[in-house]
């Protein structure tokens, strides 16, 4: 078990956010060889939200895929902004645009392959959603329940929503988010378009992430 660390959080820590680091590559740039490199077999993710903070252990034997996707983007704060911008009490919260629509764009076309569904969609537990076949990129739910029956739930040809993790810590954080809008949601197109802009002036209170960072992790 050892303590996360990398050169761009390093550099974050030491000099301020990206006036001193300028645009981080892994997220603008990514290159095949970033993406294709393996997460550790488990690691922890704190989640710093509007509503506090909350905990979440990957295991990359529950998908690999899946797992190694969110190592690179949590690792390097994608999600810093991003808004839960559909919570169903009773079902799950979900969250994923990262609020500007350019960065979006460049990960909303590196998609992975689907995997099969090895542990089941129990309350706490974090799972990519997807609307197809290999349509998983960047966003994610949490069950807020017991949600057995996403396990073989079969939608545009693929069955069963992977869990990737657990939270362990924070529970009650995830169910106090602002979950007044269920009646009329955001558009998924519109964040698409045009991002926090478009949340900020219509869905003023949704909650949102402050940063992400993987803080322990086992080989």
């Amino acid at each position: 078990m050892r303590r996360f660390q990398t050169g761009f959080v390093a550099c974050l820590v030491a000099m301020g956010w990206l006036a001193a680091c300028g645009p981080n590559k892994a997220l603008w740039e990514p290159s095949p060889e970033m993406l294709s490199g393996a997460a550790p077999d488990s690691f922890v993710v704190e989640v710093e939200t509007s509503e506090g903070t909350f905990h979440v252990a990957m295991y990359r034997a529950w998908s690999p895929l899946g797992v190694d996707r969110v190592y690179h983007l949590m690792g390097n704060n994608f999600y810093a902004g991003a808004r839960f911008y559909r919570v169903l009490p009773g079902f799950v919260a979900q969250w994923g645009f990262s609020g500007d629509p350019a960065l979006d764009s460049i990960w909303q076309a590196r998609t992975i392959a689907d995997e099969p569904t090895v542990e089941s969609n129990l309350r706490g537990t974090v799972s990519f959603a997807r609307a197809g076949r290999q349509t998983r990129s960047y966003t994610l739910f949490i069950n807020l329940v017991d949600n057995e029956r996403l396990d073989e739930a079969a939608a545009g040809g693929v069955v069963g929503y992977p869990p990737i993790g657990r939270i362990i810590s924070g529970r009650e954080v995830v169910d106090g988010f602002y979950a007044a809008y269920t009646e009329n949601p955001p558009g998924q197109d519109s964040i698409a378009q045009l991002g926090n802009e478009y949340l900020r002036r219509s869905y003023p209170q949704l909650d949102s992430i402050v940063a992400t960072r993987v803080i322990l992790e086992w080989p």
